[in-house]
């Protein structure tokens, strides 16, 4: 019989506990992104602003005004190019007033985005998109021997040796990754369903509870769907909130 692992200590780094939850803006307008933010009020007070929002042509200026209305801003842009691109796009992000900023790439690319002095944003490194599983990583040309925790690993040790801050895993590799490589590094996941959402089909295959996530080591959780797609959004992330505030306290 498979027992299963005792909880680690939960994350003990200076994160006010209303910020462990990031909510994801993956929506198309500027008008879209005030509703949502309005909906939302102080049950979220830290969003990710990925692609899908980029391509909107006001991405900047959303970045500015939550910045300005006190919200915690997540950069999702997953910058990979040659090295010193990648080095520059992070230069240019140091005064957008954004929390964290994601890259992937190879260990040159990591190494150039890690050398920029950048006060206060986080430079969090893609480890693998938990949309993807071990059948995923064969159809991308990964040997066969190779699991999702040991890519994550590799990947990770690599980021935090080039510079990064953290990185981005879901919270199934999280335990591995604390185990193996310590507690001085943010670990972000997304992924994140609540019980009753787990069995909502979804492009998202390697999923958490927001308990499991943080019990395993991550520092902060990323949701989306279960709090965009529910009846009442807000009510949503205050159920998430509250159980937030009972593993670390309000």
């Amino acid at each position: 019989m498979q027992r299963t692992p005792s909880p680690l200590p939960l994350s003990t780094k200076k994160i006010p506990a209303r910020e462990r939850l990031i909510f994801p803006l993956d929506v198309d307008s500027r008008e879209e992104v005030r509703d949502l933010v309005g909906r939302l009020g102080d049950a979220v007070w830290f969003y990710k602003l990925g692609l899908q929002l980029f391509m909107s042509g006001n991405y900047w200026e959303l970045v500015s005004e939550l910045v300005d209305a006190g919200k915690k801003v997540f950069v999702d842009l997953k910058f990979f190019d040659v090295p010193e691109t990648v080095a520059s796009a992070v230069r240019r992000m140091r005064d957008c007033g954004a929390e964290f900023a994601t890259v992937h790439g190879n260990d040159a690319m990591l190494a150039a985005a890690g050398a920029v002095e950048r006060d206060r944003l986080k430079l969090l490194a893609v480890t693998v998109l938990t949309s993807l599983d071990a059948a995923d990583l064969r159809d991308l040309g990964f040997p066969a021997p190779i699991s999702v925790e040991e890519l994550v690993l590799s990947r990770a040790r690599r980021a935090l040796a080039h510079g990064c801050d953290g990185v981005i895993s879901s919270g199934l590799e999280a335990r591995a990754l604390r185990e193996h490589l310590g507690d001085g590094f943010l670990i972000v996941s997304p992924g994140i369903r609540p019980f009753e959402n787990q069995r909502v089909p979804d492009d998202q295959k390697r999923i958490a509870t927001p308990e499991q996530a943080f019990r395993s080591g991550a520092d902060y959780i990323v949701v989306g769907r279960p709090i965009r797609s529910a009846p009442d959004p807000r009510a949503a992330a205050m159920e998430i909130q509250a159980t937030i505030a009972e593993l670390f306290g309000s």
